[in-house]
This record gives structure tokens, C-alpha cells and sequence, in this order.
């Protein structure tokens, strides 16, 4: 059983991507208020469908002679694993009553096969394009969570899911900046004057601040509840932030933690003010 035990097979290695699947999760089953058998059948669907793509990952790196061949039957035995357990929660979804849930996972299928190409191409690496996509695939677990919640579909669902999608885009992009101020090159970075920092973090401040006005507009016609720009407001208060103090330097771990850190207080406020 020692041979399987591979953490680099059966657990993501981009370990910021775990919040991107349990934030809009808890969004939705608190904004649901109920929690029912159903609710944990989702929870563990989600997570398993979350968990498989990193044993399929590894099966196609094999297939295109990136990796080592002796690791397929391990990355085999992980997808038949989180592919049962799934496939046994999705049961007890449908019979629940909560089939048509489920044609929430047709748009992964697409955003999957493209991740799947780049990794054939061994391009999937920065693709700050398709993690966006992605994270909007997995946003739709917001108002799956809802609709079980509340036991019938309502359009509030969809709402959960466009604000989910939107803190998790603009915490990928806001992200990349980081990463990006990190890397430069010392005497690069000091001859950068506030407007070139600026002028670098303008994606993830356009980002942010499109969140802040959206929200503060949708609370003001009362679309939503007025205090959901709060968590909003945190994100944009973070990325001027980073933008002013560039993380020259900085070791990936310490960025990643800020993230989290951020990320967990905004899903946090944004279920408070949404009750």
C-alpha cells in the first residue's frame, strides 16, 4: 500500500487552489442555512471531482513521456478511487432529489480538456487565463450548495456564483502580480518609480476595483444585501496594498500565506453580511 502513498499523485501541488473549491462551497451552504444529508453527498462529490484531476494530470504526463511510467498504475488507482467515491455521493445526490444539480459539472468538462491539452504541450504552467476559467467552474459549487440548502432552484444561486468567481479571478490575477514582483531583478525593481508599480498591478486594481463598484451598486438598488461590498472592499484594501509594496524578494511561501490569510477573511465577511 506504501507504493501509493504518493502526495505529488493524489494531492494537488498548487496548494492556494484548495480555497477556490471550499470557499464557494461554504458560501453556499451557509447562504442556504440548512444543512441536510444532501449537503455532505455535494461536499464530498465536489471535493473528489476537485481531488481527480490532479491522478488525471499525472496519467497524461505519463502518456506524454514527462514522467515515469512505473507511476501510472498509482495515478490509476487514484482515479478509480475518487472516481467511486463520487460517483457514490452523485448517487445519493440524484436520489435526493437533487439531479439536476449535476448539469452543473458539464461546463468542467471543457475547461478540464483544455488544461489537459496544455499539459500535452507542456504549456500549462502560468496560464493565468485558464485558471481564471477554471476557477469559475469551480465557483458553480456556490449555488449547488444553495439550491440543496434551500431545497429548490432559485436565482439567488447564480449570484453566489458571480461573486464567488469574481474574488477568486481577482485573487488569481492579484496573485500573478506578486509573483511577478517577486521575481524581478533587484536593480530593475529600484529603478521602478510608483507610477511603473502602478502601472504593473493595473490588471489586478481594475480587477478589484470593478468588484467594489459592482457590488456597492447592486447593494444600493438592493439586488443584494448593501454590506456585501465588505469583503470586496478587503480584497481591493490588499491588492493597493501590494501594489505600494511590491513583493521583491519575497519567498513564494509568504505570498501564499498573505493569500490565504486574505482569501479566508473574505469568505468569512462575505458570509456574515450575506445572512
Amino acid at each position: 500500500m506504501k507504493r501509493y502513498l504518493k502526495r505529488h499523485i493524489y494531492l494537488p501541488q498548487d496548494h492556494g487552489s484548495w480555497v477556490f473549491i471550499l470557499s464557494p462551497l461554504l458560501i453556499g451552504a451557509f447562504a442556504g442555512r440548512t444543512f441536510r444529508a444532501a449537503t455532505a453527498y455535494l461536499f464530498v462529490a465536489a471535493m473528489c471531482a476537485f481531488l481527480i484531476r490532479q491522478p488525471i494530470t499525472v496519467a497524461f504526463k505519463i502518456w506524454s513521456g514527462r514522467r515515469a511510467a512505473a507511476e501510472l498504475p498509482v495515478a490509476q488507482f487514484w482515479i478509480m478511487f475518487y472516481g467511486a467515491i463520487a460517483f457514490a455521493a452523485l448517487v445519493g445526490l440524484v436520489f435526493a432529489g437533487y439531479g439536476y444539480i449535476l448539469y452543473l459539472a458539464v461546463p468542467g468538462a471543457p475547461v478540464f480538456a483544455w488544461h489537459l491539452w496544455l499539459v500535452s504541450k507542456r504549456a500549462e504552467r502560468r496560464q493565468i487565463n485558464v485558471e481564471v476559467v477554471a476557477t469559475g467552474v469551480l465557483a458553480l459549487s456556490a449555488p449547488a450548495a444553495y439550491w440543496v440548502g434551500v431545497q429548490d432552484y432559485n436565482p439567488t444561486g447564480w449570484r453566489l456564483w458571480l461573486f464567488a468567481w469574481l474574488q477568486s479571478s481577482a485573487s488569481i490575477v492579484y496573485a500573478y502580480l506578486r509573483l511577478a514582483q517577486r521575481e524581478m531583478k533587484r536593480d530593475k525593481a529600484e529603478a521602478m518609480t510608483p507610477a511603473d508599480w502602478r502601472k504593473l498591478g493595473f490588471r489586478a486594481l481594475l480587477y478589484t476595483s470593478f468588484n467594489v463598484v459592482l457590488t456597492i451598486g447592486a447593494g444600493a438598488f438592493g439586488l443584494i444585501p448593501f454590506g456585501t461590498f465588505a469583503p470586496f472592499l478587503l480584497q481591493w484594501l490588499e491588492t493597493v496594498w501590494g501594489v505600494s509594496r511590491p513583493a521583491v524578494g519575497w519567498n513564494p511561501i509568504r505570498i501564499g500565506v498573505r493569500q490565504l490569510i486574505v482569501s479566508t477573511l473574505w469568505t468569512v465577511l462575505f458570509i456574515l453580511v450575506w445572512r
